[in-house]
């Protein structure tokens, strides 16, 4: 049974019918019902109110919303041409109702504020064929007609109707009667014409604001909705119904028996990226990012006949969380504000969400929890708790040398399993538009690249595409190779440090990056460079130019620096330690505090494994842990140069005064699909042997002694030959004589190989 909970309602709809004709439906029907109880049910019912009599005080909202097109097409009567209507319908009413209870009895006050826009549109496109006077062909003519009609109102503080209405089974429901009011109405009539025998002349009438009446609405939720047993005295909920185009809404947060202040909404607002203090509503599918400053605001309603001083809390609660429960919740500031007798007031705080897409122990946090609650002098009064998604900040995937956006495939199928969906992934090119880097593009292409410099600059478009595309302030960056090189070139450069203090990018963390250069960049570029056709991506990594950019690129910005260094293999291109078979350990640490060495070859850096032992654990931050990494970071935000000789002892392999390593012997050739080549190699007396070469996959090597024997070899489609710089390695003394160097090709092409020879490696 419905119990009347809206006596005077009902008392004023009597004297009063024209202004309350649905109360007289509602409520007498109600109260007649109430009279008839059995004695067995009454005394429940009784009960139940004398816990809290008093009326509902709170928030209504109602909207409806119309939106509906259509065109119709219809053969002129000449039969040569056709008649398009093309109608829209656009109406948008939204009324917001602050609820009160009445001084004197268990009934509710209503104040409505309200907004309607709507606009009527129908465009007629006219066309028809006819012969002019003194012509002898059709001509083509055409007319355009539009007629476009508005309604406009804004209205506060008019006096609305609240219904809350409950069931002896706890189902209830909430209906809400807003009154007509006085808006405007305009319009316009437009003719454009084209092609006529005659010419006619455009027409443009405007038809100025009159007065006009926006209708009454009303609109009652399902009565479908149930009280929560463990608090009767608070409700929420919202009820939509869609019918012939059109969508009406309710949503409701009402209390009763509770303090004189109490909170009407909580909502959440970030920047709309690149324009700081744009503020926006934070839409709940859609969220914010990681990093983000969000402004917190709350809506605190006085009830009471006397001005009060109201202090808000905002926390973070983490109930009903399945690992973190019974977790106290977490304070994230206060605020005091001075509220009006019968008036609202709204409490800011910016708050920075950095940290918040994870828990501190690395698990994805897909959804935070934001408490709002206010005091009346240090007591408890009301609380609201909204949820607010926040998602990790965007990865940005930076490709080295010989390489494209393409090394990063199976990323996104990995950030995504890593947390959810809204983890994304922008490897540099992808989207050639927003900036594409040039290192080469793939392996066997030796012409021209761009400078690190240059590839910054692209770097860079495509930082700020990724920005846009997820409104996000900061970013993640993951650089494999050469790209770690032109990041740190980008963050020393170009990139900004926003108005919060915070560098653009929260973390570099490089795969095997040459820090201090490759000297299989020396084996490698010196035969182009001589061959006068220099491969700047590749020039760039010698050593002595590598040196060069640590001593002019030394400004992290408060960037936190980590990289991951490879070592399963023995020396290549004449390297003195273990290396990942392009970069040398000592190479990739650098002068970086945060390093690790793993047993991982170059070309596998960008695999699932180095993301989840190395990447992950360094930008899967909570905000404790991404705290305590920002207190690192500015320790070692200052500059990162070093004495020039100490950097040049860091440079792997025999070096001249130069810092370079130069082979003992190079050469270009050109293999034909299908051909085996013989060339001879120049050996030394010396206490070993090396040849690294640049050569497709499909490129098999054979090393042979002055005596005939096969010493080593290369084979095509193995491993090995897997590797940007492929290496064979005599670790025997060899004597001054002539070896041959077989060169066997299974490639559907013609394929360049470049190679060089080195000795006296010693490890």
């Amino acid at each position: 049974m419905r119990a009347a909970s809206q006596l005077p309602a009902a008392r004023n709809a009597q004297q009063h019918p024209e202004d309350f004709p649905m109360t007289i439906m509602r409520t007498l029907p109600a109260l007649a019902i109430g009279l008839t109880l059995s004695g067995a049910a009454a005394p429940v019912a009784a009960a139940a109110a004398a816990q809290c009599t008093a009326g509902w005080a709170g928030t209504v909202e109602y909207s409806r919303h119309q939106a509906s097109s259509d065109s119709k097409t219809v053969k002129r009567v000449s039969g040569k041409g056709t008649e398009t209507t093309n109608g829209s319908i656009n109406d948008d009413y939204v009324a917001h109702v602050a609820v009160r209870p009445a001084p004197d009895g268990e009934y509710s006050l209503g104040t409505a504020n309200i907004n309607l826009s709507a606009t009527a549109t129908e465009t007629i496109n006219s066309n028809d064929q006819m012969i002019c006077p003194h012509e002898r062909t059709m001509r083509q003519m055409s007319g355009q007609f539009v007629s476009k009609n508005e309604r406009r109102g804004n209205a506060s503080g008019l006096e609305a109707g609240v219904d809350i209405t409950t069931d002896n089974d706890g189902t209830y429901s909430v209906s809400v009667r807003l009154p007509e009011f006085q808006g405007t109405a305009s319009g316009s009539n437009s003719a454009s014409f084209s092609g006529q025998c005659k010419s006619k002349e455009a027409t443009n009438q405007k038809i100025a604001d009159v007065p006009t009446t926006i209708d009454a609405m009303r609109f009652s939720s399902s009565g479908e909705d149930r009280m929560q047993p463990s608090d009767p005295n608070r409700l929420t909920g919202a009820h939509s119904v869609t019918s012939y185009g059109v969508t009406e809404s309710l949503r409701w947060n009402l209390r009763r028996c509770g303090g004189d202040l109490r909170l009407v909404d909580v909502k959440f607002e970030d920047m709309r990226f690149p324009t700081w203090d744009a503020w926006k509503e934070i839409v709940e599918q859609v969220g914010t990012i990681d990093g983000n400053i969000v402004r917190l605001t709350a809506v605190v309603a006085n009830d009471s006949p006397d001005e009060k001083l109201a202090t808000v809390k905002f926390r973070d609660t983490y109930k009903g969380d399945k690992w973190d429960g019974a977790k106290p919740d977490g304070l994230l500031g206060e605020v005091s504000v001075t509220v009006p007798a019968g008036e609202q007031r709204e409490v800011q705080l910016k708050w920075d969400s950095s940290g918040y897409a994870w828990f501190d122990d690395g698990r994805p946090r897909l959804m935070q929890r934001i408490k709002a609650e206010v005091e009346d002098k240090g007591k408890k009064i009301d609380d609201m708790t909204r949820n607010l998604k926040v998602a990790p900040k965007p990865l940005v995937l930076v490709h080295g040398l010989w390489s494209n956006w393409r090394a990063w495939g199976p990323w996104q199928n990995i950030l995504t399993t890593s947390h959810s969906y809204d983890w994304k992934a922008f490897p540099v090119g992808e989207k050639p538009e927003h900036g594409r880097m040039n290192t080469g593009d793939e392996m066997g292409n030796f012409g021209p690249t761009n400078t690190i410099a240059q590839n910054a600059v692209e770097l860079g478009n495509y930082v700020r595409y990724a920005q846009k595309d997820r409104n996000a302030w900061h970013v993640d960056l993951v650089a494999h190779s050469m790209g770690g090189l032109i990041s740190r070139r980008y963050i020393h450069a170009t990139m900004p440090t926003y108005p919060d203090g915070k560098p653009q990018i929260s973390h570099l963390v490089m795969l095997g990056t040459p820090n201090r250069g490759s000297s299989c960049a020396d084996l490698m570029s010196i035969p182009l460079e001589l061959a006068g056709r220099p491969m700047e991506a590749l020039r760039e990594l010698r050593p002595i130019n590598v040196m060069k950019f640590n001593a002019e690129t030394v400004d992290r910005k408060g960037v936190l620096f980590s990289v991951l260094a490879g070592n399963p293999l023995p020396p290549v291109c004449r390297m003195l330690t273990r290396s990942d078979g392009v970069v040398a350990e000592p190479s990739a640490k650098w002068m970086i505090a945060d390093n690790e060495t793993q047993a991982v070859l170059h070309t596998s850096m960008t695999e699932t494994g180095p993301f989840s032992t190395f990447v992950m654990p360094r930008i899967a931050l909570g905000p404790g842990e991404q705290s305590a990494s920002a207190s690192r970071s500015a320790a070692s935000a200052g500059s990162a140069r070093a004495p020039a000789r100490l950097m040049l002892l860091g440079v792997e392999g025999p070096e001249e005064e130069n810092g370079s390593t130069t082979p003992d012997f190079s050469k270009i050739l050109l293999i034909a699909p299908g051909q085996t080549l013989t060339i001879t190699i120049p050996v030394e007396e010396a206490s070993n042997f090396g040849m690294t070469f640049l050569a497709a996959n499909s490129v098999s090597a054979t090393l042979i002694d002055d005596k005939g024997q096969v010493v080593a070899s290369n084979r095509s489609d193995t491993p090995e030959a897997n590797q940007i710089f492929r290496s064979i390695f005599i670790d025997r003394a060899t004597t001054k004589g002539s070896w041959k160097l077989a060169l066997e090709s299974k490639d559907r092409a013609d394929r360049e190989i470049i190679l060089s020879t080195w000795s006296n490696a010693i490890q």
